[in-house]
């Protein structure tokens, strides 16, 4: 597929995905929830790609919400189909997937936008960011997994308190309550996001695919049996073997995801 509306350039095993619509704020469409899908499905597929990292081109938004003028006709059914559609192939795409995605938050976030970050496993937020779900102010609410996601991270309470008033929060705020994991300057976003996918890309490939679908099943009644499934399975690869090895022969390991 060629994209339109994303960047996307692999450097030293990260995936950079820019989704590129700055003078729209870089909210999303149709066009461009079909790229993430593709571009998505090839990070997952690609051997070469250790983490992902996504932002927003400019500084303005990471992705200010979804363009409401493609859906303002939409039937009860069509709505449903909308939501059922993005959640599978992108939102639920990303949580599930054994690549570590980080949203390096460089602006609004809002809507779909926040729903997109909040389906990344890490998020980082310059201090000129601004969160929130304003779905309610629409007659709607959140349909890319807000209202799931978003309880899981800041709790019941407070994960009520946005949606039904629908207001911003800073990204200190989101810091504080358990939004996003870092906020920086934004001169030093991109930095940071790197930096902790450095880290995360130099350790072995199949554990770090584990340990996501292993925290992915937190909610679930069955998580620790699903804890424990995958940590058995991580004895049977070459990478616990490699990382066994130089732990004893006091040396860096050298993990090759099999």
């Amino acid at each position: 597929m060629t994209y339109q509306n994303i960047l996307s350039e692999i450097k030293t095993n990260i995936l950079y995905i820019t989704i590129n619509r700055e003078k729209k704020l870089n909210a999303l469409n149709k066009e461009t929830l079909a790229e993430l899908a593709d571009v998505i499905a090839y990070a997952e597929e690609t051997g070469e790609v250790r983490a992902v990292l996504l932002t927003g081109a400019g500084e303005k938004a990471f992705v200010a919400g979804a363009d409401i003028s493609e859906f303002a006709a939409y039937s009860t059914a069509e709505g449903e189909e909308l939501a059922r559609v993005g959640q599978a192939k992108v939102f639920n795409a990303i949580e599930n997937s054994s690549k570590p995605f980080l949203a390096a938050i460089n602006g609004f976030a809002l809507g779909g936008g926040l729903e997109l970050a909040m389906a990344c496993h890490i998020r980082v937020a310059a201090e000129t960011a601004r969160m929130g779900l304003p779905e309610v102010t629409l007659g709607l609410i959140p349909g890319y997994g807000g209202t799931q996601r978003l309880t899981h991270l800041v709790g019941k309470g407070r994960a009520l308190e946005m949606i039904t008033t629908a207001e911003m929060i800073t990204a200190e705020k989101a810091e504080k309550i358990g939004l996003v994991n870092h906020v920086v300057p934004l001169a030093e976003l991109i930095n940071k996001a790197e930096e902790i996918l450095n880290k995360i890309k130099e350790r072995a490939p199949l554990a770090i695919a584990s340990a996501i679908k292993s925290v992915n099943a937190a909610k679930d009644k069955d998580g620790f049996e699903t804890e424990i499934k995958e940590f058995g399975n991580c004895f049977g690869t070459e990478d616990f073997k490699e990382g066994v090895n130089a732990f004893l022969e006091k040396r860096r390991s050298e993990f090759k995801g099999r």
